[in-house]
């Protein structure tokens, strides 16, 4: 008699009837598949495009397959790309949540087992979404990465254009937090360095310098440091093997990219190395084929990652593109070292200041110097003109972000504790900024 209370209580909990099932039935479970590949598609593509190796990378870059371009096109927009997938996941998931329990209500009726319906929705859902819609296409897509990619390129592409308006409001909503959360810790681990340093003896300044650079390193883009198109010295596929070696003479460098058309089409890097024992061959010597594939970065890679990639891949040098996939400049493994150990000469370089100290208040800048290397010259918060300076990275950059059109020459602008007096301008760009510190204490 004392069991029967228990049994009562089982028997009501595994109390339900099972509903014949209906063609709308057999409809909504054929949605609730369809919703379920969908979902392992997009799973998928999270995994394969984020497991991609910088070697398949450039597989991508080098190829003129549409897919791949459109490939190329969304690694180069790593928020947007996370955006649309995070996006399109959670709103097939949730038609899977709320479809696949109508169907659960509908095949059974739990009016008698309100528990065990619970029960059977959460587990059911949750196994289907988590497993089938997780787990086992990403292990799929890892194994596949760059098949996976190709073939999720165009409808990703898609999505990315539909959810657009969305993706940019969450990236911008977060862009401001995600700022002042960086910069407040790199401010922090700067101050404690600082004080540090402090106690230590005057004799080392150069160490001292050595280690603020290894501080501020994992928090430098490639576009800080990088050497703008305008600078980039190239050379057309077209040209012949004298005009060639003259140019090569001419520069010094021992790396030179080599584009058709202009630097938006960089077929490849020419080593110098790899010309020279040819330098005795005619001029109609198919130079061509020595060309090294380039090795494209975006703007917003981390050096402290594109160091790690140059010594996984042994190359020194990168072509740095936008989001459109135009040229920005390049960057070489001596810039990334130069923001450690400061400037690296040799015999052959020549001197290349880009300003001048007139006194101890007053600078003349070249005005394509970047503003990182403006404040390292200055002893200055790189943080400094944050608010003002919008997406410019060089001191031009700043000037034009104010001025919103070309200054005239002597026009003057006031920003902080600076004065910007403009000192040589053409039509098409500013070319030196008298810069005079009106609170005179420049270290």
């Amino acid at each position: 008699m004392d069991d029967e209370p228990y049994q009562q209580v089982i028997i009501s909990v595994l109390d339900f009837t099972v509903n014949p099932f209906t063609l709308n039935l057999g409809i909504t479970l054929t949605v609730i598949v369809i919703l379920l590949v969908i979902s392992a598609f997009i799973s998928g593509s999270e995994a394969s495009y984020f497991s991609l190796s910088p070697s398949e990378i450039s597989s991508f870059r080098g190829s003129h397959n549409r897919r791949n371009k459109i490939v190329v096109k969304l690694i180069d927009m790593p928020e947007r790309l996370l955006a649309t997938i995070l996006v399109a996941n959670n709103f097939v998931n949730l038609g899977i949540i709320i479809i696949s329990t109508y169907f659960t209500t509908s095949l059974f009726d739990y009016t008698q087992s309100e528990v065990l319906g619970f029960i059977i929705e959460v587990l059911a859902i949750t196994t289907l979404i988590v497993v089938f819609g997780e787990i086992l296409p990403k292990i799929y897509a890892i194994r596949y990465a760059m098949k996976f990619a190709e073939f999720m390129a165009i409808p990703l592409d898609v999505l990315e254009k539909i959810f657009r308006p969305l993706n940019l409001l969450l990236i911008n909503s977060t862009s401001f937090i995600h700022k002042r959360l960086a910069s407040r810790r790199m401010n922090i681990s700067m101050n404690d360095l600082s004080e540090a340093l402090d106690l230590t003896r005057e004799g080392i300044t150069e160490e001292k310098k050595i280690l603020k650079g290894i501080v501020r390193f994992g928090n430098i883009d490639v576009k800080e440091i990088m050497t703008s198109r305008v600078d980039v010295l190239g050379v057309s596929i077209k040209t012949r093997l004298k005009p060639l070696i003259g140019t090569i003479v001419d520069s010094g460098f021992s790396r030179i990219p080599v584009y058709h058309q202009d630097l938006d089409h960089i077929n490849g890097i020419l080593y110098v190395k790899d010309l020279l024992p040819h330098l005795g061959k005619p001029d109609s010597f198919n130079w061509q084929s020595l060309i090294r594939p380039p090795y494209y970065v975006p703007e917003t890679k981390k050096i402290s990652e594109l160091l790690k990639e140059f010594q996984t891949t042994k190359i020194h040098m990168a072509v740095v593109v936008d989001e459109y996939g135009g040229t920005s400049g390049i960057i070489t493994l001596e810039d990334i070292l130069e923001e450690i150990v400061g400037e690296i000469t040799d015999e052959s370089d020549e001197d290349q200041l880009h300003f001048v100290k007139i006194d101890e208040d007053n600078y003349l800048f070249e005005a394509k110097i970047l503003l990182h290397d403006f404040c390292k010259i200055l002893n200055l918060d790189e943080e400094i003109f944050s608010n003002v300076k919008g997406e410019a990275e060089t001191l031009a950059g700043l000037i034009l972000e104010m001025k919103n059109e070309l200054p005239k020459k002597n026009e003057i602008f006031n920003v902080k504790d600076f004065q910007f007096t403009i000192k040589s301008v053409d039509e098409r760009r500013i070319k030196q900024v008298l810069v005079t510190f009106k609170s005179g204490n420049i270290e």
